[in-house]
């Protein structure tokens, strides 16, 4: 209860109703192409879109800890913590386009729009909780140094998928398998420019997230437009 509160406040509220809305739906259209194939194949795509509402549960977490402990707790850091660890899962969805390739398929085109509603539903979850943190960070460290962590968010989340995509690791593999992590981070480390995608895509992506943020940032500016509010 104290989680739907936190997430249905006056100023959440229409946003967490439309991303409810839309998961509904993928989720949905997951199970309908269950039914109608009779395969499981895409089944994925709903662990997928569950862990990428769990960045904004930490996220609406932290900044309430923020809010009632001005930063000054624990709790706000680990929150803010688990909020980064888990972040790169809400946009990590787009790369699942790649079970596209793997064979051809007469559901290709139904197939991309499933993949693409799910990936949509996912970066705006992640948006959301990115633009919940941003607020903290802008009174953290002021509005133009806020935007120097956005660009770090977007980096580190860049590398976080091809973590993900490229070595199969997991957000929870920090405290599971931390010993693969390890190896995976030093081979990258010693050798980024070993194989071309190793540096040249958590760098794209990264690039992809800050673009994709700065945009969608823009649109929420809108209705503190004056002349946008006349036309109501």
């Amino acid at each position: 209860m104290r989680l739907l509160k936190l997430a249905f406040r006056r100023e959440t509220a229409m946003p967490m109703l439309a991303l409810t809305f839309a998961s509904a739906v993928s989720v949905t259209l997951v199970f309908a192409r269950i039914v109608w194939t009779g395969h499981l194949r895409y089944a994925f795509l709903v662990w997928n879109l569950f862990l990428a509402w769990l960045p904004l549960i930490f996220a609406l977490l932290a900044r309430e800890k923020y809010q009632n402990a001005s930063g000054r707790s624990w709790r706000f850091a680990a929150l803010a913590g688990a909020w980064l660890l888990f972040f790169p899962n809400a946009p990590y969805i787009f790369t699942d386009v790649i079970h596209l390739t793997s064979s051809f398929s007469r559901h290709f085109w139904i197939d991309l729009v499933l993949i693409l509603s799910c990936a949509m539903t996912g970066l705006v979850l992640g948006f959301l909780s990115l633009y919940l943190m941003h607020s903290v960070a802008k009174r953290m460290i002021g509005r133009w140094w806020s935007w120097l962590f956005i660009a770090a968010v977007a980096g580190v989340s860049g590398f976080g998928i091809y973590l993900g995509r490229f070595l199969r690791l997991n957000s929870w593999d920090v405290l599971l398998r931390p010993v693969k992590l390890y190896h995976g981070l030093g081979t990258w480390v010693t050798d980024p420019l070993s194989h071309p995608a190793s540096f040249a895509f958590p760098v794209l992506f990264a690039a992809f997230l800050f673009i994709a943020y700065v945009m969608l940032y823009g649109l929420t500016l809108l209705e503190h437009n004056p002349r946008l509010s006349e036309l109501k």
